[in-house]
């Protein structure tokens, strides 16, 4: 069936949450993507920083193909070995003591904010319930997560928000500062700004934060759902920073595509929740736990993170190289495989004519081309990429 054909059958049935790109995929293999109509397409979306290991990764494939076999499911009433294998990897790796799974990003999230009140409230406090964010955020769609997020444009719509955020500008520590009070609970914030245009904390910003957190007496939330897992050169941004949070939530890239989403917090911090305080019905299934720990022994392996940083880097000069040619782009943003490039017009004619020339990439913020291809593109497929988005700036 053809394109057309797809799309029309879709238009009678899905809700319209998206406006969707005309094209329709079929398979996709690495970092390769064919749609209905044969035609290939190198992928620096990876499904929004999610298949990290590529498309139809065959580790993944045959972990997840042998646990279908063996266990899919049977709720967290009681224990499964691949998540108990998981969250011991996991905590290995990090500043976490606790583990709670769940299925999604804006999940991961709710369950952070229910965790930093239920921390004061077990200390008597119940007035900290309060949760500073950074304006440009982006933290989900649940009614928590849009009250959370820094953008108004999500929220437009949905109005009663429930009460208990606060929003101050990224990189603005004096804010911060006046804005955190005796009902503050938790200040919560990506390491880089994903939605809100790949925005890099400014040096000793994040250190800034922590300090901050340490001096009130505040939890810290790090929401590494897209900066997490690889995506920045390290398994975790934050540990570029030189700091710990006492909350971190994860998701996106965890299973490869699969749905799983993780709050990792402090012994101090995660006995907050105790039975029947928080709960999922399909977080931490066998089934995703086991495509999430060949996913994690990947990134973990000797090496794998040196060749993020070193494509990262490659790309983020050949970017450069841009910017200092063509007088539309205004600067480059980003780390690791994790980048942006800011235009100074709206981005969606250069985004459509390189999805036309079989390049998928996305737009966020209007001017910003996003690139958050999976973790295992090389240089030269970056080179030919550049090559085209260098000859479609020429043009704009």
């Amino acid at each position: 069936m053809s394109t057309k054909g797809w799309m029309e059958r879709a238009e009678k049935v899905l809700m319209k949450t998206y406006a969707r790109t005309p094209v329709v995929f079929e398979r996709g293999e690495g970092v390769w993507l064919w749609d209905a109509e044969g035609k290939r397409y190198l992928d620096l979306v990876a499904g929004i920083a999610v298949c990290n290991l590529g498309h139809a990764n065959p580790a993944v494939a045959r972990a997840v193909a042998d646990q279908a076999a063996r266990l899919v499911h049977v709720s967290n009433l009681y224990y499964t070995t691949p998540m108990i294998e998981l969250a011991e990897e996991l905590v290995k790796a990090c500043f976490a003591e606790r583990v709670f799974f769940c299925n999604s990003g804006a999940e991961a999230n709710e369950g952070a904010i229910k965790l930093a009140r239920k921390y004061f409230k077990d200390q008597g406090r119940p007035e900290r319930f309060k949760i500073i964010t950074m304006l440009g955020s982006f933290h989900g769609r649940t009614l928590a997560c849009l009250t959370a997020t820094g953008q108004d444009k999500v929220k437009k719509g949905f109005e009663p928000l429930p009460e208990g955020f606060d929003h101050v500008p990224f990189n603005d520590l004096s804010t911060l500062a006046l804005k955190a009070d005796e009902s503050t609970a938790a200040v919560m914030l990506e390491p880089v700004l994903g939605e809100g245009g790949v925005a890099l904390p400014q040096p000793g910003f994040l250190k800034g934060v922590r300090q901050l957190c340490d001096e009130r007496g505040l939890l810290l939330i790090l929401d590494e759902i897209q900066t997490g897992l690889g995506r920045t050169g390290h398994l975790f941004a934050h540990q570029a920073e030189g700091i710990e949070p006492d909350i971190m939530t994860l998701a996106k890239g965890l299973a490869n595509g699969l749905p799983m989403g993780a709050v990792l917090a402090t012994d101090k911090a995660a006995a907050a929740f105790s039975p029947g305080s928080h709960a999922t019905t399909f977080g931490g299934t066998p089934l995703v736990a086991a495509a999430a720990l060949t996913v994690w022994r990947t990134l973990t392996k000797p090496g794998f993170m040196d060749g993020v940083r070193e494509v990262g880097g490659h790309f983020r000069a050949r970017l450069e190289e841009l910017c200092r040619r063509h007088p539309v782009v205004t600067e480059v943003r980003g780390r690791g495989l994790m980048l942006g490039l800011v235009l100074d017009r709206p981005a969606a004619g250069a985004m459509h004519t390189l999805r036309e020339r079989g390049f998928m990439v996305n737009v966020t913020q209007d001017k910003i081309l996003r690139f958050v291809p999976p973790l295992i593109i090389t240089r030269d497929q970056v080179d030919s990429f550049v090559q085209a988005l260098g000859e479609i700036l020429a043009d704009l």
